[in-house]
């Protein structure tokens, strides 16, 4: 068993911000597909842009995240021990 001790912040950050923005693109993708079933709404222009702005809003909000949980996850393990891993 190995234990994992602390988390580097920014590497966490890094990686949370990346798969954000995964995440923003499909759902901006998926967007663009539904307001282009709904063209005649409010809506209309609204896919394109979120193919655009979904990911980067997402990755921002990614690295912030993951940097806070980095950093709670190295004080909280501090106090009681870090998180076992069977590494093989």
């Amino acid at each position: 068993m190995a234990i994992l001790k602390k988390i580097g912040v920014f590497s966490a950050a890094k990686i949370q911000a990346i798969m954000m923005a995964v995440i923003g693109l499909i759902f901006g993708i998926l967007g663009m597909f539904i307001t282009g079933l709904r063209s005649a709404g409010m809506f209309g222009g609204f896919g394109f842009l979120g193919i655009l702005l979904l990911p980067i809003v997402y990755a921002i909000i990614g690295f912030i995240s993951g940097a806070f949980g980095a950093w709670i996850y190295n004080l909280v393990s501090g106090w009681i021990g870090g998180v076992e891993l069977e590494l093989d």
